[in-house]
């Protein structure tokens, strides 16, 4: 018997950006672990701390008529949304080999329709997603109209407070505080916006293991809203 994936929507910071979190989103999760399993994964793009493998994301139509509602109904795109991209991804890079900017958080496009869908195919253990405010400008989230002036700020954050620690970001800094988390549940996926202020977390006794049968394997799309 096939359960239904359950689907909790929430909402953000004092922005309020809509978040959904559907748990036992796909009916083969082991499947798509054995589809991670058989990959070959290298660097790709200087700001994901790991290594990915690109995956074509049809595994999505299985709950298309679940996403499409979610993406009318919670994000306001009710004309569908395009494949932009879909990796296998699992986080590698140790603490201490971090740059500044994977130590912050981050924003995946200053654009609205910009949507990622994050399915995380491992367990608690592996942490989760957490969301930020910037304490400067109060930004939570960034458009283009924001991208400048975010910029400066944060530049004169960083020269008045310095670099981050070498460590994945976990809570509140100096810099940031954190509006909302996201725990890692085996085949949970979360759908927010790509502007939102973001991060991954990844406790300390992590093992940064390749091997995506024990690593941090995720799912990583996203869509553009037509």
């Amino acid at each position: 018997m096939i359960t239904a994936p359950a689907v909790t929507i929430g909402r953000i910071g004092h922005e309020r950006e809509p978040i959904v979190v559907i748990d036992g989103f796909s009916s083969d999760p082991a499947g798509l672990v054995d589809a991670a399993a058989s990959q070959s994964y290298a660097v790709r793009g200087a700001h994901y701390p790991g290594v990915r493998a690109p995956h074509a994301g049809q595994y999505l139509s299985e709950r298309m008529d679940l996403l499409m509602r979610l993406l009318s109904d919670v994000f306001g795109h009710s004309n569908g949304a395009d494949l932009v991209e879909c990796n296998f991804s699992i986080v590698t890079t140790p603490p201490e080999a971090l740059t500044p900017l994977q130590r912050l958080p981050h924003f995946d496009a200053a654009d609205h329709g910009r949507i990622a869908v994050l399915h995380y195919l491992c367990g608690p253990s592996a942490g989760g997603t957490a969301f930020y405010r910037h304490c400067t400008t109060g930004f939570e989230t960034v458009s283009l109209s924001r991208m400048e002036d975010y910029a400066e700020r944060l530049d004169a954050d960083l020269v008045r407070h310095g670099d981050p620690k070498a460590e994945y970001l976990r809570g509140d800094t100096a810099l940031f505080e954190q509006t909302y988390r996201v725990e890692a549940a085996f085949n949970r996926l979360v759908i927010y916006r790509g502007w939102t202020l973001h991060s991954g977390t990844v406790p300390p006794a992590f093992a940064l293991t390749a091997d995506p049968r024990a690593g941090r394997l995720t799912l990583n799309t996203f869509l553009q809203a037509r």
